[in-house]
């Protein structure tokens, strides 16, 4: 079956990053409520789900939009600039239509079948108990950070299968109950509680095995009608639960220089003639032009690479993925060289500067942003031994 190819830029796409252009103010206006609610506030899931964000990835035979990679992350940045906690859980929530496209066709039929617009959460932590029954699995167990899970009917969850490895097990509403644990720091509206599911029954075409992604031989890709899934999942996923902090970072810095301009200080470092403030402005600029050039050129040769029925190798997969895991890090060194020069107002409460200052650090505890092993494994790859990460 002949694929269609993908388009870096689309009317589609188009459309819909002007379309969160336009809500920005409305994101700004209810990040009060977000995070006093610790879950995004339901008028800007409402107003996702009206303009077609959330079907972005999602298959085109059902309802879905089938952008590029890179029309989607431009769209994420836009929503990040306007509140961190809203981009995290959009995000999360819209990539899982891709996942859900790598299964197999009747998992499409269960959650898309009555209603295109039905969202799912996840939390992939391998914490399950796995039981191999007749038909499929008995699944139990207790996950955490399964962010947007509020706004959500199915989980993704994650666990070990006795003798096989690692699979994402994919289960209704119905069969899992959501515990208020969410309490953080930052990125308080996330709704990143807890998922707890006891004895569920998860029939095999509901399941994803990890290496069915790795080698791309999802039974997904069997079915599915354009080359945007031939793309490996993980390079998608690790990008959401980074990138809302680069547009984090776009909006700090027209924080800081908001306040610079109009600040009064005894202190002439806080000046904005000061050198030290002109220096901050230009480097917390470029280090953020950077992450973004680096996203957006890594996805272009992905497209390109499945345009022309080829692909990615693993060495570039593994450095993609170290990649992706260093957004945070150089976040962190964006927002501490604004925040520690932003002033005594910056630390009272409600400062918009100190949120995304909260964002960015608790963005830092998932997992995916801890570049350690991404680091390992790619330096392994040049030395010319095997590879060890499996979600690359």
């Amino acid at each position: 079956m002949s694929k269609s190819q993908l388009s870096i830029t689309s009317p589609v796409g188009e459309k819909l990053l002007n379309d969160i252009i336009a809500l920005q103010p409305q994101f700004r206006e209810m990040a009060g409520q977000t995070k006093a609610d610790r879950k995004v506030a339901q008028a800007n899931i409402d107003a996702l789900q009206d303009i077609g964000f959330f079907l972005a990835l999602q298959p085109r035979a059902y309802g879905g939009l089938e952008i590029s990679p890179q029309e989607f992350f431009k769209c994420h940045l836009a929503i990040a600039e306007a509140c961190m906690s809203t981009a995290w859980v959009a995000g999360i929530i819209a990539v899982h239509s891709f996942q859900i496209a790598l299964m197999d066709k009747q998992a499409h039929e269960d959650v898309w079948g009555e209603n295109i617009h039905t969202r799912t959460s996840s939390s992939y932590a391998p914490v399950g108990k796995v039981e191999v029954v007749d038909g499929g699995f008995k699944l139990s167990g207790r996950w955490g950070w399964s962010s947007g899970s509020d706004h959500c009917t199915w989980a993704l969850l994650g666990a070990i299968v006795p003798g096989e490895g690692y699979r994402t097990f994919l289960v209704p509403k119905g069969d899992y109950e959501i515990l208020d644990t969410w309490h953080p720091m930052g990125l308080d509206g996330t709704g990143s509680n807890d998922v707890v599911v006891k004895d569920a029954f998860v029939p095999e075409h509901r399941t994803h095995k990890q290496m069915d992604g790795f080698n791309l031989t999802n039974p997904g890709n069997a079915v599915s009608e354009s080359v945007l899934f031939d793309i490996p999942w993980a390079q998608i996923f690790v990008r959401v639960v980074c990138t809302p902090a680069i547009g984090a970072c776009k909006d700090a810095l027209r924080l800081y220089k908001e306040t610079a301009q109009k600040k009064v200080s005894i202190d002439p470092s806080k000046h904005s003639t000061d050198p030290s403030t002109l220096e901050r402005i230009s480097a917390a600029e470029n280090t953020t032009d950077e992450m973004e050039a680096i996203l957006m050129r890594n996805f272009d040769n992905m497209v390109n690479a499945v345009n022309a029925g080829e692909q990615v190798s693993v060495q570039e997969r593994a450095k993609y993925r170290y990649q992706a895991s260093l957004v945070i890090e150089k976040s962190m060194e964006v927002i501490d060289s604004l925040f520690s020069m932003a002033g005594g107002s910056s630390v009272l409460a409600g400062s918009d500067l100190q949120q995304r200052f909260l964002d960015i650090h608790t963005a830092r505890a998932h997992v995916a942003n801890n570049p350690t092993n991404f680091a390992r494994n790619l330096g392994s790859l040049h030395l010319g031994l095997d590879n060890q990460d499996f979600f690359i």
